[in-house]
C-alpha cells in the first residue's frame, strides 16, 4: 500500500489590512523550494506581481528585484496596504498528491474559515478567485456559481453582500499573455475603486 502524502500546514498568516476592501484567495502556496520571498506569490515564474507591477505602475518590474531575481516583498506590502487588498488561500492544510504546486494535485485536508477572514476586514464587500480549486471550495460551501472570465456573480455570506470574481491564473501554465491578464485585473480593479 502506497503511503500517504504528508499534510502540510498553511505556512503563511493571512494578509488582511484593516481598511482591506478586496479578498484574493489562491488554493495553497507551492512547495518552499520554490519561494523568492516569504509573501503569497512567492514562485518567481508566477506572474501575480508582474500583473499588479502593470496594473499599478504600468511596468512589469516595479515590484521585481532584477538584480537578485526575486520580488520586492516590503514594497508589494506596501501597495497592497494601500490599496486594501487582503490575500490568503482557501486551505489551511493540503497534501500534495505529486510533490508539485499544481491545483489539480493537491487534496484539502481542512479549509479556511473564510467567515472569520472576513469578519477582521468589515469593509471588503469582493473577493477574487486565482485558480479553480480556491472556486471549488467556495462553490461547494457558499453555493456560489463560478463567474465568467472577468465578471462576479454576487452572494451572501454571514450576512455581508460579496461579489465574487473570476481572473485568469497567474500561473505561467495559464495560456494567455501577461498583458491581456493584467487587463482584466485592471478592470476588476477599476469597479472596485481600487485603481
Amino acid at each position: 500500500m502506497k503511503d500517504q502524502p504528508e499534510t502540510e500546514f498553511h505556512p503563511l498568516q493571512p494578509f488582511l489590512p484593516p481598511g482591506a476592501r478586496l479578498l484574493m484567495l489562491g488554493s495553497f502556496p507551492p512547495p518552499r523550494k520554490r519561494w523568492c520571498m516569504d509573501f503569497f506569490y512567492p514562485n518567481r515564474t508566477n506572474m501575480m506581481w508582474e500583473i499588479f507591477g502593470l496594473v499599478f505602475f504600468c511596468d512589469t518590474h516595479e515590484l521585481i528585484d532584477m538584480q537578485t531575481n526575486t520580488f520586492k516583498q516590503s514594497r508589494i506590502q506596501t501597495l497592497l496596504e494601500e490599496r486594501g487588498i487582503a490575500i490568503f488561500d482557501t486551505a489551511c492544510a493540503v497534501r500534495r498528491l505529486s510533490g508539485n504546486a499544481s491545483d489539480k494535485d493537491l487534496e484539502i485536508v481542512e479549509k479556511t474559515d473564510i467567515p472569520a477572514l472576513l469578519a477582521q476586514i468589515p469593509q471588503c464587500h469582493d473577493m477574487v478567485c486565482t485558480g479553480q480549486k480556491s472556486f471549488s471550495v467556495l462553490t461547494e460551501d457558499y453555493g456560489v456559481p463560478v463567474p465568467k472570465m472577468g465578471t462576479y456573480n454576487e452572494f451572501v455570506i454571514t450576512d455581508r453582500k460579496m461579489r465574487l470574481w473570476r481572473m485568469p491564473s497567474s500561473s505561467r501554465a495559464y495560456p494567455m499573455k501577461l498583458d491581456e491578464k493584467a487587463q482584466y485585473y485592471n478592470e476588476m480593479m477599476k469597479t472596485i475603486g481600487i485603481v
